[in-house]
């Protein structure tokens, strides 16, 4: 596939250490090892990588997925359990080598059609009749024009790199969806969250992945994994990757919004520092010196109307976001409004529980909060009522 062979050694960070996207982020992932494959000799990792990356691409891939979904607990959002983006379901891949794509998920609540070229995604879910879009960063092709990707020497360079903060597996030999495949974990060394791990699978003669999967702390399964079960190279027509949602669907736009010269406030430069945010901002802002033991780092004030503070460090930190209330609709916007709610010391919030992490949305004294983190609720429910 294309796009494999054009991974710059930064991309390649996203492409082992985060996985398809939060996103949104494990080591113990469902084998889907399929019959009639036999895995591949070992490898080093660096030169597994480095002959995925340099593999000549198919004209195309079709496969038959499995989309897991156990992210979200019992209750945790109002409304969505028949969906196929909730609750996982089984479905079919197409890939062209110009990079479109779609996924199309099947479920008794209706299809979920996820749709991508290099620009734009768009997610159709039926059982909503709602579509969301969002372009996509700007292509990196770096290390393209070389014609065979990142180097030894430069992939060696990164796993070092790497491994400086999360635990990297070995390459293993094993079997995905009938085809011979290699398999990478990679897990947080400290300061983690509840993250567990995430990895990547690829096939071991194409250098296309065929398995991604995250896994929450504790977890001996993952929480969100896309697993190739059967796969098929060759040239994709147009049809199948260039599919439009329904005419009457509801569009929620997900990119950067309103051009930032029409927000007011938006070539307001940052404001550092909780005396001169305070200061600067028209609403009270409280980021206390600490949240459940995490120390804040940094405060600022962005576009002149919302205080973002940072607790503690890597990803199992704490985000804090104030607003005042007249700026953002009360529980954060709407979307968080709708989720279930629970008792801060007699204020009321908003709560999203993940086994990834935690958001909290309320509303207090003028002002609109949001906090999140790779926190279990009851840790964020704590942070949340030290916000006074």
């Amino acid at each position: 596939m294309s796009f494999l062979r054009r991974l710059s050694t930064r991309s390649l960070v996203v492409l082992i250490a985060v996985v398809c996207a939060a996103a949104v982020g494990g080591a113990a992932i469902a084998v889907a090892a399929g019959g009639g494959g036999s895995p591949p000799p070992p490898k080093p990792l660096d030169r597994a990588l480095a002959d995925a990356l340099a593999a000549n691409p198919p004209e195309g891939v079709t496969a038959r997925v499995t989309f897991t979904n156990k992210l979200f607990p019992s209750g945790a959002l109002l409304g969505q359990v028949g969906s196929a983006l909730m609750s996982g379901a089984s479905g079919r891949l197409w890939l062209t080598n110009d990079g479109r794509g779609r996924i199309e998920l099947q479920s008794n609540a209706g299809d979920v059609q996820v749709v991508w070229n290099d620009k734009t995604i768009s997610v159709y879910d039926a059982s909503s009749n709602t579509v969301y879009r969002a372009d996509l960063p700007a292509r990196d092709h770096a290390g393209a024009q070389n014609g065979g990707g990142p180097s030894l020497a430069e992939i060696d360079s990164f796993l070092a790199g790497l491994g400086e903060h999360w635990a990297v597996s070995d390459a293993q030999p094993t079997v995905v969806g009938g085809r011979p495949a290699y398999r990478v974990s990679v897990s947080p060394k400290h300061d983690g969250g509840l993250l567990g791990s995430v990895a990547l699978a690829w096939d071991a003669e194409q250098g296309v992945p065929l398995e991604a999967a995250v896994d929450a702390q504790g977890s001996s399964s993952p929480v969100l994994a896309l697993t190739t079960t059967d796969i098929s190279y060759g040239a994709v027509s147009d049809s199948d990757v260039d599919i439009a949602p329904p005419a009457g669907a509801k569009v929620v736009d997900l990119g950067s919004g309103p051009h930032p010269g029409n927000r007011p406030g938006a070539g307001a430069p940052a404001v550092s520092g909780l005396d001169a945010v305070q200061a600067a901002a028209d609403f009270p802002v409280v980021a206390p010196p600490t949240l459940v033991g995490l120390p804040r780092r940094d405060v600022r004030l962005v576009g002149g109307h919302t205080a973002v503070a940072l607790y503690g460090q890597g990803l199992g930190g704490i985000v804090l976001v104030e607003r005042k209330a007249a700026d953002a609709s009360p529980g954060a916007g709407g979307a968080l409004s709708a989720l279930p709610t629970v008792s801060l010391d007699g204020l009321t919030a908003h709560e999203l529980a993940t086994q990834l992490g935690t958001v909290l949305a309320w509303d207090a004294g003028g002002t609109s909060f949001v906090l999140a983190g790779s926190q279990p609720a009851a840790a964020a429910e704590a942070a949340a009522r030290a916000v006074k």
